[in-house]
């Protein structure tokens, strides 16, 4: 048998763009034969995994897992083409496998590299999950919260399954109070990030990313302008309203969704006192399926109609 190389299963993982594991199996199955290699990858249905990877893909899940002690918490957001997908089984295992690997591995292209429990390489999973369930497939992002004291919260909203939704949120809360309170307050202000009317942008004001600042300004500046109001009084106007939106958007100043009179902040000093011990958010995620990611709008019965010979 022909000896299979490292550099024989890249050039055939080029060319199929199917999972390196799937190459390494065809190439032992073909005597090192990458032409009769790359037939067998096309009758197995792996190599059309290549052929799709410029659809867009905004559908799919986010999962989330926490660890045993509560004190990491996890999102990932795995994509597909079509919202039916994320109520397959085989998809809906594969993002909370990933979740899993998430919790020991930081970033997505670890992620992607990394082996799940089962001894899969995540990549290779996602390939065979393309050419399996016949879209395109990418794991867009990955998120990691821990502390070292208190607890990280996990929530997830319009589940489709365990541990796997379309909107998920952490919240990792730092204190050397009661872990199982810091908890429950936890999934409070997780539930408060996924449900508020205004999704926060940032913790407090220093952690506003200062480009949506100024695009705030100058949107707030243009309106006042339109007004006919001399500069002199636009610039005063623009100073109040640029602090109360960030009042706005940021999540220690936001009304508690579950008590309108009571700021985020106002929540964790009561908490505070609840624990005897000063309690602090020390990070917040939020991932909402798809956002930011471009979503075309096909003409369904057209591509049927293609698809048969009917148009």
């Amino acid at each position: 048998m022909a000896e299979i190389t490292a550099l024989l299963v890249k050039d055939l993982r080029e060319k199929s763009g199917a999972g390196m594991m799937d190459c390494k199996k065809a190439l032992q199955e073909n005597d090192g034969d990458v032409e009769a290699s790359i037939d067998w990858l096309r009758t197995k249905g792996l190599s059309k995994a290549a052929k799709k990877s410029d659809r867009a893909a905004a559908e799919g899940l986010v999962a989330g897992k926490l660890s045993d002690d509560g004190k990491t918490g996890v999102l990932v957001e795995l994509n597909a083409e079509t919202d039916f997908v994320s109520k397959n089984d085989t998809f809906q295992t594969a993002a909370r496998d990933f979740a899993t690997v998430a919790l020991d591995v930081e970033g997505v292209d670890a992620i992607v590299a990394a082996k799940t429990a089962k001894g899969e390489v995540v990549g290779d999973v996602i390939t065979n999950l393309i050419a399996t369930i016949g879209e395109n497939m990418r794991l867009r992002r990955s998120a990691r919260l821990s502390v070292a004291q208190g607890a990280v919260a996990l929530y997830l909203h319009n589940a489709q399954g365990d541990g796997v939704g379309r909107l998920g949120v952490l919240v990792a809360l730092e204190g050397a109070g009661d872990q199982a309170v810091l908890k429950d307050v936890g999934r409070k202000i997780a539930l408060h990030v996924a449900g508020t009317p205004t999704p926060p942008l940032a913790l407090t004001e220093a952690d506003l990313d200062p480009a949506a600042v100024e695009k705030e300004k100058k949107f707030l500046t243009d309106q006042a302008l339109e007004s006919g109001k001399p500069i002199g009084v636009v610039e005063k106007m623009i100073e109040g309203r640029i602090r109360k939106w960030q009042e706005e958007v940021v999540l220690l100043k936001q009304p508690f969704v579950m008590n309108p009179d009571q700021t985020i902040e106002e929540l964790l000093a009561e908490t505070a006192k609840q624990t005897g011990s000063p309690v602090s958010v020390k990070g917040f995620v939020r991932f909402a399926l798809g956002e930011g990611v471009e979503k075309k709008v096909d003409d369904f019965a057209a591509e049927v109609a293609s698809m048969t010979g009917q148009a």
